[in-house]
């Protein structure tokens, strides 16, 4: 209790002083309901070696992240629990200089839960406010790391190429900063819009870093014994939560496959055709996985400023060894799979959504057919835009999942001075003959909230909340409930 009232009492004194700030200047960056940040000051170009610096433009950030997951039925290993968090980033962006410009970003973060009655192996959500590895190893519950440093290239028309760490916004890859350390990538991105009406993204990644961790680690290979000497060495290397726990440092080599693979993107948007909208992706890790995604939407205009826009999605995944390694099941487990050593995989989905001024509906569905499990351990979820809801990882073989979605005042700018309102209601029909939780029939209701305080722009303030309910009286006791509530200052 005493841990409560601290935590609480600083959150209140940081949203005071936020408040006696009315007056301040609008935030010179936003922050859009899927983390994705909207830069509204971006550095201009520098004539002289000094201007590089004095040109260049700092973003600053302080926000707090608060977790409460409450399981329906506690047990050793079902343990409600609250996490909450303080955090900061500051990102300079330098001039561009004889087509080259450099950034970089600090991040930091301290959690705060009760690790006596709260283990931090039973946190869920809010496991990323700090990092597991780092805190049984060394009893650290802060974080601070350099999450990006980069140079970038833009001497090639309609062209830049970045190098070094960085967000990486693709299909399969996403900065997925919606706890307190953005999801960052070590490599070269080249992007491009040199293509009539196409824009063109091509990456090469050599190593990822989590947002819980502190260190870059393979892209996808699973830690244990045999990669780290350290406690829970699980934790050392890719530990997302739909990696592909059989593709252990141990069993890769074993089986002659590399452990530091590298993951090769890209990424295609078409739009030449009016009101039509045609994107493609692609991945490879090398010997081990590839896959590939076409998804195409057509918006019908109709009167009043309505449209109503039919889409289709498609997601391929081609074996290329990993499945005789890890299996068929991300979970390690093959169990009621057609082929247990093999990750041949497809998704098919569709969608319709009704778009107003204030309101927008989205009615879809997804399946995986009952091959195997799809692999996407880089916070690109494979079900967004159709069947993802929060927390919610439904892209397990022969899954069917159907949603329903309403959202008042999106906007692409990041700014919602008009609260914005998301709700949705998903069912899931899973093959329970497989293993986990995850392969249960369930309900999950969600709803969220975000605004940017009218008075102060700047400040801006989410909750989020689901419950889900899985159907079976036998599977009742897994029920829960996670709500997250986080607060962003910009400057």
């Amino acid at each position: 209790m005493l841990f409560k009232c601290k935590l609480f009492s600083i959150l209140s004194l940081l949203l005071a002083i936020n408040t006696l700030s009315a007056a301040s200047p609008p935030a010179k960056f936003a922050i859009k309901t899927n983390g994705i940040l909207v830069l509204n000051d971006t550095p201009s170009r520098a004539d002289s070696f000094s201007e590089i610096f004095e040109n260049g433009v700092f973003y600053g950030r302080l926000r707090t992240n608060n977790f409460y997951f409450r399981w329906n039925n506690e047990d050793p290993n079902h343990a409600t629990h609250l996490i909450s968090a303080l955090g900061a980033s500051v990102i300079y962006r330098s001039a561009i200089y004889s087509d080259f410009e450099f950034g970089t970003a600090l991040y930091a973060s301290q959690a705060f839960f009760d690790d006596v009655n709260d283990p931090v192996d039973r946190l869920k959500s809010g496991k990323d406010a700090l990092s597991r590895f780092e805190y049984v190893n060394t009893g650290n519950k802060a974080m601070a790391v350099l999450g990006q440093g980069y140079l970038c290239f833009h001497g090639i028309p309609s062209t830049q190429v970045i190098v070094g760490r960085q967000l990486v916004e693709s299909f399969y890859t996403k900065s997925n900063d919606t706890k307190m350390i953005p999801n960052t990538f070590d490599g070269a991105v080249v992007s491009s819009t040199a293509l009539p009406s196409t824009i063109v993204q091509v990456g090469y990644l050599s190593q990822q870093k989590l947002r819980d961790h502190t260190r870059a680690h393979a892209v996808l290979m699973y830690g244990d014994a045999n990669s780290s000497s350290a406690i829970n060495p699980q934790w050392s290397e890719n530990d997302d939560s739909a990696m592909h726990r059989g593709l252990t440092y141990s069993a890769l080599k074993a089986a002659g496959k590399p452990t530091d693979a590298p993951l090769v993107i890209a990424d295609m948007h078409h739009r030449s055709v009016k009101n039509f909208k045609l994107d493609a992706a692609f991945f490879t890790v090398p010997k081990l996985l590839s896959s590939v995604m076409a998804e195409a939407n057509y918006a019908f205009k109709l009167n009043g400023g309505v449209s109503l826009t039919p889409g289709v999605r498609y997601i391929r995944q081609f074996d290329q060894g990993a499945g005789s390694v890890g299996g068929a099941s991300y979970t390690d487990d093959a169990t009621g799979y057609h082929d247990p050593d093999s990750l041949d995989a497809q998704m098919v989905a569709a969608r319709l959504v009704l778009r107003s001024e204030l309101y927008k509906f989205n009615l879809a569905m997804t399946y995986v057919l009952d091959e195997a499990d799809l692999i996407a351990p880089w916070r690109g979820f494979p079900t967004s835009g159709y069947t993802r809801s929060m927390g919610i990882y439904n892209w397990r073989a022969n899954t069917k999942s159907y949603r329903f979605e309403v959202q008042r005042n999106a906007n692409a700018q990041g700014l919602y001075t008009d609260l914005f309102i998301q709700a949705s209601v998903l069912y899931t029909n899973a093959d329970e003959r497989k293993t986990g939780y995850h392969n249960l029939d369930e309900l999950y209701y969600y709803i969220g909230f975000v605004q940017n305080l009218p008075q102060i722009p700047p400040l801006q303030w989410r909750l989020r909340a689901g419950y889900a309910q899985f159907l079976n009286n036998d599977d009742s006791k897994y029920n829960y409930l996670d709500m997250r509530f986080e607060a962003n200052y910009l400057f």
